[in-house]
């Protein structure tokens, strides 16, 4: 554990036994909130890392829209694709995953085969159905599962069927924090495919361009540290060059423990956070409270 890690861990204890922590923020005149508590970025942020559900995007249009889509159309899809090589790839990831999950209850197992007879075909593609119900009741965050769902988005949203909703701060502040020269990346435990049809078919249009880089839990779960550590690396900076903003405690336990300045993004719909949390954490509800350093 750094020396930061450690001085942080020792500040949250602090915090449980002796009161609230104080919060790095300030009351900026001219916000458009009146009184809105100010954040402000320690100046050696380069990048922004964003979550997405509960933080860019609310938890309803996610379990409500994108989801609902999934439990609808899933066995359709199927039907309609089991030919094809990306489907079966899906379905080979969430047989393995399946298998790995065999000890767990409830778990529903992919038999293999070609599938090619028409009872056994329907079987494979029932138990496949009834897999990623079991995963989605559970709200997993398997590679297997997202990818299979990153798909499914794909044809709704080229189709149409559904367009990405964000809140209403997403889209200017972020435009804001580029034009300042802030690199803004997603880490989500949704796909990287997934991540991009959100940003390209939003009702804000075509946002892809304002996202420098996308990470998935390909690269790591998000509860770990060193998954924070990878994306650095990737990224090309140093751990403290970034900010992350996300709705989960866990998640911001394990970019601190990785030495990443976060804050907790309070949204309708999102889990409530316990009195320690927001003792200890830099809580905000508008990404219009975030104020850059002078020069990025």
């Amino acid at each position: 554990m750094s020396a930061l890690a450690f001085l942080r861990a020792v500040l949250r204890l602090a915090a449980a036994r002796l009161g609230p922590a104080p919060l790095r923020v300030r009351v900026q005149t001219g916000d458009a909130r009146a009184g809105a508590r100010m954040l402000s970025v320690p100046a050696e942020v380069t990048g922004i890392l964003l979550d997405v559900e509960g933080t860019t995007t609310p938890i309803a249009f996610v379990k409500d829209t994108l989801f609902t889509y999934v439990k609808e159309n899933v066995k359709e899809y199927l039907r309609t694709h089991w030919a094809e090589e990306e489907c079966q790839q899906d379905v080979a990831l969430l047989r393995k995953q399946a298998e790995e999950d065999a000890q767990l209850d409830g778990v529903v197992l992919i038999p293999g085969g070609s599938g090619e007879e028409a009872d056994g075909h329907e079987r494979m593609i029932q138990a496949v159905v009834d897999n990623v119900y079991w995963q989605m009741a559970l709200d997993r965050k398997t590679t297997a599962l997202k990818q299979i769902q990153g798909h499914m988005w794909r044809a709704a949203f080229a189709n149409g069927c559904v367009k990405s909703e964000f809140f209403e701060d997403v889209v200017p502040a972020i435009r804001k924090w580029r034009e300042a020269g802030m690199k803004v990346y997603i880490y989500s435990s949704g796909s990287v495919e997934a991540q991009k049809l959100l940003f390209g078919y939003s009702t804000e249009g075509d946002i892809l361009t304002l996202v420098d880089g996308h990470f998935d839990t390909k690269i790591g779960s998000k509860v770990e540290s060193e998954s924070y550590k990878k994306i650095a690396t990737s990224i090309g900076c140093s751990t403290n060059n970034i900010l992350f903003l996300t709705d989960i405690p866990r998640e911001a336990h394990a970019a601190e423990e990785a030495d990443v300045h976060v804050a907790v993004v309070v949204r309708p719909g999102n889990a409530g956070l316990t009195d320690d949390e927001k003792s200890y954490y830099s809580l905000i509800d508008s990404f219009s409270q975030l104020v850059l350093p002078a020069s990025t």
